[in-house]
């Protein structure tokens, strides 16, 4: 590659891009395309959230982003204990 690759500034541009298309407006479409116009925004949002919560490692020229898809722990729960 001719540029470094910066790869957390590429994770955070993911995390802004997912901010973006939570918060970009409804254009004034009705019917059938303002649900795959919503549908469209849905799956852009989860890709890019995805993206940008990835744990990213670079070795040897080979980029590996890792997504945690276990669903996060409820405040108050007790964790798991090791053995288990």
């Amino acid at each position: 590659m001719p540029q470094e690759l910066d790869v957390d500034a590429m994770l955070s541009r993911f995390r802004e891009r997912a901010r973006a298309v939570r918060q970009r407006g409804l254009p004034p479409l009705e019917g059938p395309e303002r649900k795959r116009f919503m549908d469209q925004a849905r799956t852009d949002y989860m890709d890019y959230a995805m993206i940008g919560d990835a744990t990213a490692t670079l070795e040897g020229g080979v980029l590996t982003l890792t997504i945690d898809l276990r669903p996060a722990p409820t405040q108050g729960a007790n964790p798991p204990l090791s053995g288990s």
